[in-house]
């Protein structure tokens, strides 16, 4: 059985003393320190937080803004492939115009000459019409 003598009562004293002064010396300051370190670390996880939401908020108005230029260019990209088909078919129109007005030109001066040939060979026709029957009647 366990006496309970005075060496008991020195030795819980001893006991106490020990872990007061080791919680002055020892456990308050590495408490104070860990807290200090954690206090650190969640001010910088906070601030890793807000850079972090910052930086996706700039990256998302960059891409808005991409976005926004891309449609800007595509568009006018469209509007002079419009002007340039318009272009296209007014040049395209003035020059059927022109092939039209030539081509009825020529064709009135063919029909002109056409006309003239057949009026020359009118009037030749009765002296061909002599020599071939001359050559065939001998």
């Amino acid at each position: 059985m366990i006496d309970l003598d005075i060496s008991f009562f020195i030795q819980l004293a001893n006991f106490i003393i020990t872990l007061l002064v080791l919680n002055l010396l020892m456990f308050r300051p590495i408490r104070e320190i860990i807290r200090k370190r954690s206090q650190l670390m969640s001010d910088q996880l906070s601030d890793v937080e807000n850079f972090t939401a910052s930086a996706d908020l700039k990256v998302k108005d960059y891409e808005a803004a991409l976005d926004g230029t891309r449609r800007e260019g595509m568009e006018i990209r469209n509007d002079f492939k419009e002007q340039g088909a318009k272009e296209e078919q007014a040049l395209l129109s003035g020059a059927g115009k022109v092939a039209a007005t030539t081509m009825k030109d020529a064709r009135a001066e063919v029909a002109s000459e056409k006309g003239a040939a057949l009026k020359v060979l009118d009037g030749e026709i009765e002296a061909f019409a002599q020599k071939v029957t001359a050559k065939v009647l001998g």
